[in-house]
């Protein structure tokens, strides 16, 4: 597959791990509005988002539906105390996590990204919900996962400027 979402992942991995290392531990701990996540926080919602799509990319390659359960983000936020990690240690790890589903992705045969599954959870756990009547592909959830990335680092970057 041209244009594989793997590479994409992979580039805005390796061109913002360097831009996050900028941020200083202090300030990737300030919230600027509050209820709102801190750097660290959104750092670390990215890390659980990973986790959580790690597990769906591969299953998918072996079943024939997308049907995933959801997680519940903000308790996860909480129980992991993102703000008392070092942000080196949690830019290291969400950089090694998502080079390794960059290295899934790429190796995802064309036939599973791109084979309609009618029974999907789409409609719940993606971050631009597909419609729950029509059917989906693996490709439709990992785009949804880089959309979701850049959002999420779009905020980061404005939550410690």
């Amino acid at each position: 597959m041209t244009n594989n979402p793997g590479t994409e992942l992979r580039l805005v991995v390796e061109n913002t791990a360097s831009r996050l290392a900028t941020i200083s531990d202090e300030t990737s701990q300030k919230v600027r509005v509050e209820g709102e996540w801190s750097a660290k926080q959104v750092l670390g919602h990215l890390i659980d988002s990973a986790v959580n799509n790690h597990q769906r990319f591969v299953r998918a390659q072996f079943s024939d539906d997308l049907v995933f359960d959801g997680y519940q983000q903000e308790e996860w936020i909480r129980v992991q105390r993102y703000d008392e990690a070092a942000w080196a240690d949690l830019i290291n790890l969400w950089r090694a996590y998502n080079l390794h589903l960059a290295h899934v992705i790429e190796h995802i045969p064309d036939d599973a990204l791109t084979r309609q599954r009618a029974a999907h959870s789409l409609d719940t756990i993606a971050w631009r919900p597909g419609p729950a009547d029509q059917p989906a592909t693996l490709l439709y959830l990992v785009k949804d996962y880089l959309a979701h990335l850049r959002e999420h680092l779009r905020q980061l970057f404005a939550a410690a400027s």
